[in-house]
């Protein structure tokens, strides 16, 4: 078939890279000891229950509900796997789970050996995750299998004339926890019925996020009593536009947390800026006051820093898409992001909900923030409505907890 056929291509162009580019051959590291670490790691007489997560975005759309079991049904053990470095590198250690690994490549053996060693009571794939091969094993030994956060448009391969092999693989689950009622419909038309709308489980997520927010003392100090614009998972198409506001309003402050943090990436950004700024890996309490900028050149901070902004700007607008919006809507700010927002619901009902603004250009976002930053009301009626927003969906977890047999 050729869907099998495209995964040994996959895995061959893996095993060539790997002695060439760092991310391939970490992930092949991670491969040639999955079984192994699986055999030492899996303890037995202890029911499993498997999460797989593409990668880092993935899983924290699941995390939710890997907790709430966790600390619901603690008789289960519970195994992650990810497909992607970016999520397993950053998460191996993560604690939520018993065992923490690379699924292996969708082929029939490599399905049969990892499904014989773990033998999960029940699976749960989240979002995009549609492994053919693991989901027709999954179903032929009759383990319930879940998918979470899912979300179906009209141009899928699902819902093509020549979809059919495709569709099957959605038969395997036996229940589809998805984000919209437009997923439903779009599910129904082809036969597949077992289909409830939940919503999604990241508001649920970064609401969790908030309450957990980190005070970063220096991040306070260098804010002080300025007006504060965030900018996160920025692109150089993003910085373009928003480091030239920051350039011409010496009244506000500027945090820029770049998506690429490479040094030739931050180098660049310096060169474009003409006010003071500051590292925060070489910031102290006495040179993070006299910088209008800071830059955050380190991981993991950027979720705790939108709330020391009044206005959040999320990049890859002008990319292949924008990153998480939500992270700093939770915060009650409004927020600010690129033209390609259109394969994001959360985007497009931000705009809907007027918590959120889209511009196009650099003209379109000097008089935004012009307006935002000088007029209270709306800044604040605007906030206010992007913190409704994500408040307003929680709940999907506890919906698909309801409806899962433990």
């Amino acid at each position: 078939m050729l869907y099998d056929l495209g995964i040994g291509l996959y895995d061959l162009a893996v095993h060539l890279a790997a002695p060439f580019s760092r991310k391939p051959r970490k992930m092949m590291k991670g491969h040639w000891v999955v079984y192994e670490l699986l055999r030492q790691q899996l303890q037995k007489d202890v029911p499993y229950i498997w999460f797989h997560a593409a990668s880092l975005g993935e899983f924290e759309q699941g995390r939710p509900l890997i907790e709430r079991i966790r600390a619901k049904y603690p008789r289960y053990g519970i195994l992650l796997t990810f497909f992607s470095p970016s999520g397993y590198e950053v998460r191996k250690n993560y604690r939520g789970a018993d065992v923490v690994c690379y699924l292996p490549f969708d082929k029939p053996r490599n399905v049969r050996k990892f499904l014989d060693i773990v033998n999960p009571c029940m699976a749960f794939f989240i979002k995009y995750e549609f492994w053919k091969n693991y989901l027709d094993e999954l179903h032929r030994r009759r383990i319930p299998v879940y998918s979470v956060s899912s979300i179906f448009r009209r141009g899928q391969i699902f819902f093509k004339w020549y979809g059919g092999p495709y569709r099957n693989v959605l038969r395997n689950f036996d229940y589809l926890f998805v984000q919209n009622d437009r997923s439903k419909r779009y599910l129904a038309k082809i036969g597949i019925n077992r289909v409830t709308v939940v919503g999604d489980t990241r508001f649920d997520r970064v609401l969790q996020i908030r309450r957990e927010a980190k005070d970063l003392p220096l991040v306070e100090a260098f804010k002080g009593g300025a007006p504060t614009f965030v900018a996160g998972s920025s692109w150089q198409p993003d910085e373009d536009l928003f480091i030239d506001y920051f350039n011409r309003h010496p009244e506000m402050k500027l945090i820029i947390a770049p998506h690429v943090i490479d040094e030739s990436h931050l180098v660049e950004i310096v060169r474009k800026l003409k006010r003071p700024y500051v590292r925060y890996t070489r910031a102290d309490e006495q040179n993070v006051r006299k910088a209008d900028c800071l830059i955050i050149d380190c991981f993991g901070l950027l979720s705790s820093i939108y709330r020391y902004g009044e206005v959040a700007y999320i990049g890859g607008g002008f990319g292949v898409g924008i990153h998480n919006t939500l992270e700093a809507a939770v915060y009650g700010i409004p927020v600010i992001f690129g033209p390609k927002y259109q394969k994001f619901q959360e985007a497009v009902q931000l705009i809907e909900a007027q918590g959120a603004f889209s511009i196009q250009n650099g003209d379109e976002l000097n008089r935004l923030l012009d307006r935002l930053f000088s007029d209270h009301a709306f800044l604040e009626t605007t906030g206010r409505r992007a913190g409704d927003y994500v408040t307003g969906q929680a709940g999907a977890t506890d919906k698909i907890l309801e409806m899962i047999n433990f």
